[in-house]
């Protein structure tokens, strides 16, 4: 039997998330999103995983829903840690995705210097999705992620607490529109 976990930093996010539905809520950042997604899976049963969330924007004519086909982890030294003998992946391909990369960091951007960088890499930015991406790898699990726009990851992030109902509204109908292929019959 299919069964699909929906994970989200925050309650916010998935306010409006069908009641039924396996939805674990693991708080903002990568090593709160680990832990917890580690620990859903622990329990056993999932056969995929869906991180549903908010992402800035890094460039100035994203906005809307996104299904990421990248995600990156953009604050990890992964070239120079190879240098160095060791092996650090800091990029998942998700199949099925519409093209987007996505980075991930524990940084909540807001310096346009910063996301200029970034966006020389990505087109969105969030601080959950390439840790969900490295445990559903470890358990050979599929990954889709779903992100809505919250902000041009520039000052108009410190307006997230406005627009999160919308956003959370946004992805609830993607899943709805999604639910024969991801969620149980209910």
């Amino acid at each position: 039997m299919e069964r699909t976990l929906i994970v989200s930093a925050t309650r916010a996010e998935a306010a409006h998330v069908r009641p039924d539905a396996d939805l674990v809520v693991t708080g903002i950042g990568k090593v709160k999103a680990a832990m917890a997604v580690t620990r859903a899976l622990e329990r056993g049963g999932y056969t995929r995983v869906v991180n549903i969330g908010t992402a800035g924007a890094l460039h100035d004519r994203h906005a809307g829903l996104f299904v990421p086909s990248v995600v990156i982890e953009h604050d990890i030294s992964a070239a120079a840690l190879a240098a160095i003998g060791y092996e650090a992946i800091d990029r998942w391909d998700l199949p099925g995705g519409d093209g987007t990369v996505l980075a991930t960091g524990d940084t909540f951007v807001t310096d346009p210097v910063h996301r200029a960088a970034l966006a020389r890499r990505a087109d969105l930015v969030d601080m959950e999705a390439a840790a969900i991406a490295q445990v559903c790898a470890a358990y050979s699990l599929p990954l889709t992620l779903v992100k809505v726009v919250s902000d041009q990851a520039d000052d108009s992030a410190m307006d997230w607490p406005r627009v999160v109902d919308a956003a959370a509204r946004e992805l609830a109908e993607w899943l709805a529109a999604e639910e024969d292929r991801i969620l149980p019959a209910t």
